[in-house]
Parts: C-alpha cells; sequence; structure tokens
C-alpha cells in the first residue's frame, strides 16, 4: 500500500509539474525570442538615422560603427554609392537580421548572434527546470511522509487481524485515528468478540457434550460387565456383552479425540495401533450389516500386518466402510500398502465414483440416505490432525485412500 501510494503522489506531483513547467518554459522562450526580433529592428532603425546623421558631417568608418555595437552584434552599412562598411562580430547565417534604408540613400543591415539568444533564452528558462527538480524532489519526500502517515493505521489494523485469532485484543487501547481506519478497527474488534463468544460456547458445548456422555457412557459400561460376571450369564451372552464392553470403549475414546479436535489439538497423537488386526476387526465390525443387504467386505492385510498407525484412523476407517455400505454397492474391498515411511489404506466399493470432492464439505441436514452429511467432511480433518490425508481417487468406481504416517518411519 505504501509503495503505491508514493507512486501515485509522486505520478501527481510530476504531472503538475509538467503541466505547469512545461508551458511556462515555451512561454519564456518564445517571449524572449519575440523581444530579441523586436530589438534587431528597433537596432537597424536607430543605426540608419545615426549612418544619417553622421554622413552630414563626416565619414561612416568601422570605427563609428564599433562604437555603438555590443558583443555578438553586427552591423553592414552600404552607402549611395554602393561602398560598403563592417562593424562587430562575424555573424552567420542563423543570426536574426533586418535591413533598413537609409535617408539620403543607401542601406544598413543589423544582426545579433543567435548563440547569444540562446544562452539568454537558457538562462531565462532555466529556473523553470530548477525549481521544477526541486517540486519534483520535494513531492518525493512528502509523497513518502504520507504514505507513512496514511498507511500506518492500516499496517496496525493487519496487525489487529493477525490478533484476532490469538484472541489477545480485548484490553487494548484504539490505534486508529483515521476515521476509515477506525471504523474498520471496530468492526474488527466486534467480530472477533462475536467469534471469540462462539468459539467458547462452542468449547463449552465440546467439553459439556463430553462430560454428559462419559458418566452414562461409564455407568452403563460398569452395568454391562457386572452383567458379564454374573454366574448365571450364558457363555454366548458373556461374549456379546464384552464385545459391547470394547465398543462402548471405543465409543469412549472416539469421544475424547472429537473433543481434542475440537479444541485444536491432535487427538491420540501418542496412541499406536497395529493396522492389520485394525483393518480385520473393522471389517469384522461391519461385516453383519453388509450380510444384511446382500453386501461382502472383503480384507487384505498382506504387508501391512504389523505396521502401526495412529489409533484414531480407526474411526476414519469406520467412517469410510459405512459410507461404501450406504452409498454403493457390490463388494467391499479393504486393503493397506506402505510406501516412504507412510500407509495407504484403501476402501472401495464397485458403484459409480462421485464427481467432484464436494463429497469433503460439510453439508448438515442434506445428506440422503438418513446420513448428517459430516462424516466424511469430519474424517478429512482428523487425517490432516493426525499428519496424514484423506482423498477420492481418480478411478471409475468408488474407492478412498487414506494416507497416514507410520510408527517409527
Amino acid at each position: 500500500m505504501r509503495e503505491r501510494l508514493i507512486i501515485a503522489f509522486v505520478a501527481m506531483a510530476v504531472g503538475i509539474i509538467a503541466l505547469y513547467g512545461i508551458p511556462r518554459a515555451y512561454i519564456v522562450a518564445d517571449l524572449i525570442q519575440t523581444n530579441e526580433d523586436r530589438r534587431v529592428v528597433r537596432a537597424a532603425d536607430f543605426l540608419s538615422v545615426l549612418v544619417a546623421e553622421r554622413e552630414a558631417h563626416a565619414d561612416v568608418t568601422e570605427e563609428f560603427l564599433g562604437t555603438v555595437l555590443h558583443p555578438g552584434e553586427h552591423v553592414t552599412y552600404v552607402a549611395a554609392d554602393g561602398t560598403s562598411v563592417e562593424a562587430g562580430d562575424p555573424r552567420t547565417p542563423e543570426d536574426p537580421s533586418a535591413t533598413t534604408d537609409v535617408p539620403g540613400g543607401g542601406t544598413v543591415e543589423f544582426s545579433r548572434s543567435a548563440a547569444l539568444i540562446s544562452e539568454r533564452v537558457q538562462d531565462a528558462v532555466m529556473p523553470v527546470v530548477i525549481l521544477g527538480i526541486v517540486l519534483m524532489f520535494l513531492s518525493a519526500i512528502i509523497a513518502v511522509l504520507l504514505a507513512r502517515r496514511l498507511s500506518a493505521p492500516f499496517l496496525k489494523l493487519a496487525g489487529l487481524a493477525r490478533k484476532v485469532g490469538d484472541g489477545s485484543i480485548e484490553d487494548e487501547a484504539t490505534i486508529a485515528r483515521m476515521p476509515e481506519a477506525r471504523a474498520i478497527e471496530e468492526a474488527l474488534r466486534a467480530s472477533a468478540k462475536t467469534l471469540q463468544e462462539r468459539i467458547r460456547r462452542e468449547h463449552e458445548f465440546a467439553a459439556n457434550a463430553s462430560h454428559q456422555l462419559r458418566t452414562p457412557i461409564t455407568a452403563l459400561r460398569l452395568e454391562l460387565e457386572d452383567v458379564s460376571l454374573w454366574p448365571e450369564t450364558a457363555p454366548e451372552v458373556r461374549e456379546q456383552l464384552e464385545h459391547a464392553v470394547r465398543e462402548i470403549d471405543r465409543l469412549s475414546d472416539a469421544i475424547a479425540h472429537l473433543l481434542a479436535l475440537a479444541r485444536g489439538g491432535t487427538p491420540g497423537a501418542d496412541d499406536w495401533t497395529a493396522l492389520g488386526p485394525m483393518l480385520t476387526q473393522a471389517g469384522d465390525r461391519w461385516q453383519t450389516q453388509a450380510t444384511e443387504r446382500g453386501r461382502e467386505i472383503r480384507v487384505e492385510t498382506d504387508g501391512v500386518a504389523t505396521t502401526s498407525v495412529p489409533a484414531p484412523s480407526n474411526q476414519i476407517l469406520d467412517v469410510l466402510i459405512h459410507n461404501a455400505l450406504q452409498h454403493g454397492r457390490g463388494l467391499v474391498t479393504v486393503s493397506g500398502s506402505r510406501a516412504n515411511g507412510y500407509v495407504t489404506v484403501r476402501v472401495g466399493d464397485e458403484g459409480t465414483r462421485p464427481s467432484g470432492n464436494a463429497i469433503f464439505q460439510r453439508t448438515p441436514g442434506k445428506s440422503t440416505n438418513g446420513g448428517e452429511g459430516i462424516g466424511l467432511a469430519l474424517s478429512a480433518e482428523l487425517a490432516e490432525a493426525l499428519g496424514g490425508h484423506l482423498l477420492l481417487e481418480s478411478t471409475p468406481t468408488t474407492r478412498f485412500s487414506l494416507i497416514l504416517p507410520q510408527k517409527d518411519a
């Protein structure tokens, strides 16, 4: 901004100086040239009268004519009998001249040096040029000072805008004096307060929801464990109860990870799990729903059975499998591969690939088939928080790739 203001001010000053100085220089030069031409004519008239008076008493000589001339001037007197007398500095074809008849016969030609006239023109124009140069330097200095003064409030506003994200502007005094900048500052402060209030409410909601959910989940877990320990509980029922307890633990971990993600942290950053068992368990969890839909889930763990990945990626895997069962068709395949310190988990089905990447955008309330419209968007955010990436491959059928860092790569 500062550079643009300086350029604008200097350009405006140069334009004004040019519009004033150039015509002024031409006018001064033309005025001097006109005065010199008139002076040559008047000098020729004067010399004709002087020569006529001289002839009445004595001869006209070079010495006589030289006494009335100045440097750069030349005069030629041609008498009535054809004799001529010259005096003064040598003349050139460019010198302006004037010829006048002498009373009693003869002519007088007077000329003035063009170089001398050019010097007078330069002497007259030079102050205009010097004044223009001085004004240009002054305008540049004034432009720099004005640009600093005008841009200073907006530079401070830029710093204030950066502080909006840090939440450290509550107790700062107003920094802008310019009315426009003050209006922007007030709008920024009002927006910052609104954002801070919304963020505070969201954090409180996340914390409250986490607390309110954990309490009944913990109670339910204890009840299920208690029932599984009853002597009269059948082994088949006990096995299902233990499976339910494990799912409740997963639900509790998911709540903790989502709370950490909402607070801007990295959920489960130090919690790693083997990828092979994670893929197998995910396939087993969703196999019942796949069977009910007449579908099949195929899990391939070759080459990644012992590779460790961040534990929260298990939630992303559930979303991808659920998405394949809910919106895809045919066989659901789950596989993994390793390359360059990263692990790629692929979940695909035989359904047609969606166009574009709009599926990764949050569309609450607009999803079909009972979805909430935030599953894939939340999974993509969680993948980024874990240091990975979730993308939709460019294949004819639907296939997602979840790229994750591997432990001790």
